[in-house]
């Protein structure tokens, strides 16, 4: 359980560091305008991930890709973190690990220009 909550706080961390990187903001956006497609993609990701289609839910996510564009950024790493703040059994059950979390939010990093070696967390 210790572990558990020191991952799931570094995996935050590394999510707010990036933030401030790539977008100059404070904390990661959790909530998008209604109607937007920021708030239907992030439900419909959100929804497919609770259902546990972890993997399909990170594909769909990845094919709409915008390495320029801010508002994938918000989204990717809101959906990141809606999976950091899943149980890790959950995770697993379903084919998906705190570490594949880690991964996706240095991923994404990396799609806007910046490294996080994610070694340092010790997943």
């Amino acid at each position: 359980m210790v572990s558990e909550d020191y991952a799931t706080r570094s995996i935050r961390d590394m999510a707010r560091t990036l933030t401030r990187m790539v977008l100059n903001e404070e904390e990661p956006c959790r909530e998008f305008p209604e109607g937007s497609g920021e708030a239907d993609g992030y439900r419909h990701l959100t929804a497919l991930a609770d259902a546990g289609e972890i993997n399909e839910a990170e594909n769909r996510l990845l094919e709409s890709a915008d390495p320029e564009d801010p508002d994938y950024f918000r989204l990717a790493m809101a959906f990141y973190l809606h999976l950091n703040e899943m149980q890790e059994d959950f995770l697993d059950d379903h084919d998906y690990s705190k570490e594949e979390v880690a991964e996706g939010i240095r991923s994404l990093g990396e799609d806007f220009g910046y490294c996080y070696d994610t070694s340092l967390l010790l997943l």
